[in-house]
């Protein structure tokens, strides 16, 4: 657990960045700390990890105060993952990665051979340890950056902006690669965000500053988009935030029938009863088959775009289970605003 206790920080220049900050961040989970440029997210993180110090109050992480511990130990300890990944140029990808092992004195081959583990787990091909920085792309640059934050399995990981500098469809490929990485490590993990669309994404709890380092309201996304705490958290969620909830809502809950049979339209499946298309006598059109864990939000634009209305369900394999009706959605998406009274 990160505990900051009537933290503030002011700067020589007089500018408040952190103001009587008093927060638990929970252990094993994804705080996410988003705000407009100045309101002292970043400021925020980086005190954890003494790269900037608090002007008053405390702060604990794991029980024990930051400013109390050796400022080098400290940050050998946590996990630190920036904008653009960070990495030495003149270093290979592996050898990048074993930076901290090595400052931690396990030796060479004993952090090569974590390093050569850690590119396996952030999905990077075992060749690219003996690439340079420059010969990967800005999306695999990060995925080294995140593996050499936790080369030496801290518990706790420091992530700010790691993702806003490469384009949106790797953004969400590597947000994806970190849903996936939490699921198999439990780290605590702290990440800073101006985009709320990650922050909801990512988060099990949003911390959401404004300007001048106060905290607003800190709570699990979903609390957050129902019930923000003024206008202006209802504001910097902006007007979708219904869409919003609905992308946290699962498709698990929705009935599901058999495939029409005979109808103008066809779903088409392969020897193992996966879906292939929809199809009539002189057209075939895509299907986008939807799992139980895919989000309510996914499955109303299914159904928009499915020439039949209908969203096609299958399981963990791919495999048709069913399929569910455009009324059947729509209904469970308005029951899911009006049990937080979002309107729909």
């Amino acid at each position: 657990m990160i505990q900051f206790d009537a933290v503030h920080k002011r700067f020589p220049n007089g500018t408040t960045a952190v103001h009587d900050l008093s927060l638990e961040i929970p252990e094993g989970g994804v705080t996410v700390l988003v705000g407009s440029s100045g309101c002292g997210k970043t400021t925020t993180l980086r005190m954890v990890n003494r790269m900037v110090e608090p002007s008053s109050g405390t702060i604990l992480v794991g029980g024990k105060d930051v400013q109390r511990q050796d400022a080098a130990d400290l940050r050998r300890s946590i996990g630190y993952v920036i904008q653009q990944a960070g990495l030495f140029p003149h270093r290979t990808v592996l050898d990048n990665i074993a930076t901290v092992p090595l400052l931690l004195g396990w030796g060479r081959r004993k952090a090569r051979a974590r390093a050569a583990e850690l590119l396996e787990t952030v999905g990077l091909a075992a060749d690219a340890g003996r690439r340079y920085p420059h010969q990967l792309s800005g999306g695999q640059q990060q995925r080294v950056g995140v593996a050499r934050a936790l080369a030496a399995d801290p518990p706790v990981l420091l992530m700010d902006e790691p993702f806003g500098a490469v384009d949106p469809v790797v953004r969400t490929q590597l947000q994806d690669e970190l849903l996936r990485l939490q699921k198999e490590l439990n780290k605590t993990i702290v990440f800073v965000t101006h985009d709320i669309d990650e922050a909801v994404r990512l988060g099990d709890r949003i911390a959401i500053f404004r300007t001048g380092g106060h905290l607003v309201q800190c709570a699990p996304p979903a609390e957050i988009l129902a019930r923000p705490a003024d206008d202006f958290v209802a504001d910097f969620l902006g007007a979708e935030r219904g869409l919003k909830l609905l992308s946290l809502k699962t498709l698990a809950a929705v009935p599901q029938g058999p495939a029409p049979q005979g109808g103008t339209w066809t779903l088409v499946l392969d020897e193992a009863r996966r879906p292939l298309h929809w199809a009539t006598e002189d057209v075939r059109l895509p299907v986008r088959a939807l799992k139980d864990t895919d989000s309510l939000l996914s499955a109303l634009n299914e159904s928009v775009a499915s020439p039949t209305g209908l969203v096609v369900r299958v399981d963990a394999d791919g495999r048709l289970t069913g399929v569910s009706s455009r009324d059947d959605i729509h209904e469970h998406a308005s029951r899911a605003h009006a049990e937080v009274g979002v309107a729909a």
